[in-house]
């Protein structure tokens, strides 16, 4: 089966419900075998690859093509509470902090309207939420902390994280810090480990075939992302897409735009994560029009971060990054992550 492309007919069906009758909880990686072909087998659909991406930190910021041989993925099987020796269900996390005070010792701020990471109507106010809660309380020495929403993004780092209003935030996006030490992030916060990976895809018209294999395939071409997204991951120090004129990029207003302008011919390709480009695909009624194409422009992490200005700032992370290590080495992680995935996609067909 071709993985150039992932087919519009799967990406429409990626819950749970219907998975495969024959899916393993584990199975280990053959030469060849990629993400699209181990999902198609083992949960019948190889758009469900996300499900099992995110299920298996350890392969995450890899090839989603390329998997190690002999590695063991572990497969998120529908409905494996119910079989006669599955282990009981992961605790889920509160949706709620569990050690809120009103003056609590650590005060975080977040945004709603970005599901499914953070979203106040959300279940568990998000997979984020319910993942950085978590992490709070398998830190060693717990302390209190307390998450509290701002929905202007524009105020959070400056000058409410800047100015230690909050002491930490969450979710962003990691620059090239090591090739752009000056970017305004990197200079003025700390990151955390990343809470989860997130793929950014192409999508491309699927009357109009595009071929990424490689970088050189978009030599020449446009691509579209939003006014005041990231494009650090276009521009790095060995992609000069933008810096050396190698591809154009248009940025309007809106990802509704930037869809407008694919079906309209005038770029070749949107450049978003895969959930926001999908989630568009339905909203606009595109999915007979446009695919996400299956080579990823990059994998970025989502990210909890604090001031450098901040006297416990190193503290706080550290303290932080090691009750998210324990977190991802627990079943808690993936069965948050899991969760959250499946309502989204369940949702995104309704």
């Amino acid at each position: 089966m071709s993985l150039s492309r992932l087919a519009v007919a799967s990406a429409l069906s990626l819950g749970l419900g219907s998975a495969a009758m024959a899916c393993a909880p584990s199975v280990v990686v053959a030469p060849g075998d990629t993400l699209f072909s181990i999902a198609e087998e083992q949960l019948g659909d190889l758009s469900r690859w996300s499900l099992i991406f995110y299920n298996n930190p350890d392969i995450q910021g890899g090839s989603l093509l390329d998997l190690p041989a002999g590695a063991v993925l572990s497969i998120p099987c529908p409905n494996l509470a119910t079989q006669p020796e599955a282990p009981a269900p992961a605790v889920q996390a509160d949706p709620k902090p569990l050690q809120q005070r009103a003056e609590a010792e650590i005060k975080l701020v977040t945004a709603s309207n970005y599901a499914p990471f953070t979203d106040l109507d959300w279940p568990g106010q998000g997979m984020l939420t319910e993942l950085v809660n978590a992490a709070f309380e398998a830190t060693p020495n717990p302390l209190t902390y307390s998450i509290e929403w701002e929905n202007d993004w524009s105020k959070h780092l400056f000058p409410m994280l800047d100015s230690k209003e909050f002491d930490m935030g969450f979710p962003w996006f990691k620059p090239d810090c090591a090739g752009n030490p000056s970017n305004e992030r990197c200079a003025h916060f700390h990151f955390s480990d990343p809470l989860v990976d997130l793929v950014i895809l192409l999508f491309a018209r699927s009357d109009d075939p595009l071929t990424f294999e490689q970088d050189s395939d978009l030599h020449g071409k446009t691509l579209c992302r939003p006014a005041g997204y990231f494009t650090h991951d276009l521009d790095r120090a060995d992609r000069r897409w933008l810096t050396d004129g190698l591809v154009t990029l248009k940025q309007p207003a809106t990802p509704d735009d930037c869809f407008n302008m694919l079906v309209a011919g005038d770029v070749d390709a949107v450049a978003l994560n895969e959930f926001l480009g999908v989630q568009k695909m339905f909203e606009l009624d595109l999915t007979d029009q446009v695919a996400p194409l299956s080579r990823p422009v990059s994998i970025e992490g989502l990210h909890v971060l604090i001031s450098k200005k901040h006297w416990r700032g190193t503290a706080h992370l550290y303290r932080f990054n090691a009750g998210l290590a324990r977190l991802k080495q627990s079943d808690r992680y993936n069965e948050i992550v899991s969760r959250h995935l499946a309502l989204f996609w369940d949702q995104i067909k309704s």
